[in-house]
């Protein structure tokens, strides 16, 4: 063989491996950190606690969950708009623009506080139960529902009036609850590592499936269009692709440690996982039946609630510095500490 034939060779095959190893390699979602956004401690804490983040786009607010107050940030500017004040333990926010009103869970208090959106005025609370966290609004049925963790239950509360409606019970502990705007609401259930739908007209339970092989479901996303769910473990650490109508498992992917809230952008097909290891896991939807891991977002330790804007496109994940690890209990490691004051909001977009 010729040396030139042979050089024209080894390079096409330079090219080809190049190509292969290309395919091979993560594509980069794009991603990277914006802004941060630093804030003061919440208005009577005595801790430094955060949780859920729930984006308003057409609004322009944020709702931060604080522990004992809702603190609520401008979208584009991250300038503080003020705090909803008075909670024992404040978890997640809902809006229902078409009544003006928003809903805040108390853990502490077990209760549901309604508010005014335009003014943030306290209107009303609603008793629901013990350890009342995630919050959502169902457009369909025109109700709200909180997710009441320990008292394995959740809350229904006519939206327009304001109402109690009903004390669902759910067979397991929820987490992270989604709406498809078709009347139904699906629901983690960690320690059953199932998923539970209410039927949001009947206000039953109909289905449960598991979440096998991912483990202790916290987090969950859907895309309503093509009936599916994203759920998202801690143990083993992985997200789920399920089908929303039959429950089966579509795909698995392994996921960072800590997960404690997932968004899909139904504009962009990207999931977000976020992970209190300090990533945002990311997947893009190639079709109903087909996922794709992209590049991780580089985050900050403590990450791991986060909310989706869906007009910018943009994240906001929420965190804190830590202190270094308490004592071990038990044989397993010990927690680490938000020290107070330190709190900031991470604003993630391309």
């Amino acid at each position: 063989m010729k040396s030139s034939s042979l050089r024209l060779i080894c390079a096409g095959a330079a090219i080809l491996f190049a190509a292969v190893a290309v395919s091979w390699a993560a594509p980069d979602s794009a991603y990277h950190l914006l802004h941060t956004y630093k804030f003061g401690p919440a208005p009577g804490s005595k801790t430094e606690y955060f949780d859920y983040v729930t984006v308003d786009s057409a609004a322009r607010r944020v709702y931060l969950g604080r522990g004992t107050a809702v603190e609520v940030m401008n979208a584009d500017t991250g300038d503080n708009l003020g705090f909803i004040t008075g909670f024992q333990r404040q978890h997640g926010v809902a809006v229902a623009p078409e009544f003006n009103r928003g809903f805040i869970t108390d853990g502490g208090a077990g209760a549901i506080t309604i508010f005014d959106l335009k003014t943030m005025k306290k209107e009303s609370t609603v008793n629901a139960q013990p350890d009342a966290d995630c919050m959502l609004y169902d457009p369909a049925s025109k109700d709200a529902f909180s997710m009441n963790g320990d008292s394995n239950s959740s809350t229904a509360v006519n939206a327009q009036t304001g109402e109690f409606i009903k004390n669902i019970p759910l067979g397991g502990s929820p987490e992270f609850a989604v709406p498809d705007g078709m009347g139904h609401v699906y629901v983690n259930l960690a320690d059953k590592d199932q998923i539970a739908t209410i039927d949001t007209k009947t206000l039953e339970v109909t289905s449960r499936w598991p979440t096998a092989p991912e483990g202790h479901p916290t987090a969950l996303a859907i895309d309503a269009e093509h009936h599916r769910l994203f759920s998202a473990g801690r143990s083993p650490q992985m997200l789920a692709i399920i089908d929303a109508d039959t429950g089966k498992v579509v795909q698995t992917f392994p996921i960072a440690a800590g997960t404690d809230a997932a968004r899909f952008d139904p504009e962009t097909k990207l999931i977000f996982v976020s992970t209190i290891a300090g990533e945002i896991d990311v997947f893009h939807e190639d079709g109903p039946d087909k996922y794709t891991a992209l590049e991780p977002i580089k985050s900050e330790y403590g990450a791991k609630t986060m909310g989706l804007d869906t007009k910018t496109h943009e994240l906001f994940a929420d965190t804190a510095d830590f202190g270094a690890p308490s004592a071990p209990v038990n044989g397993r490691g010990g927690r680490r500490m938000a020290q107070m004051g330190t709190f900031r909001v991470l604003v993630f977009g391309k």
